[in-house]
């Protein structure tokens, strides 16, 4: 998902120029995110809100 997520902003244009780990959200992110902007380091937890578990069976 993590990988997919990058490929989605770099295709985008997302990452602020002047620093790479700071992403700046587009209406889709912002859905998720729910947030103007965010990093590298705080994508991760912003997104984990969002997965569930697998099912064991």
């Amino acid at each position: 998902i993590v990988k997919e997520l990058w490929a989605y902003i770099r295709k985008n244009n997302l990452q602020d120029p002047s620093n790479k780990r700071k992403i700046i959200c587009n209406d889709a992110l912002r859905l998720v995110f729910e947030t103007d902007c965010t990093d590298m380091f705080k994508m991760n937890k912003l997104l984990a809100k969002h997965i569930l578990p697998l099912d064991p069976a």
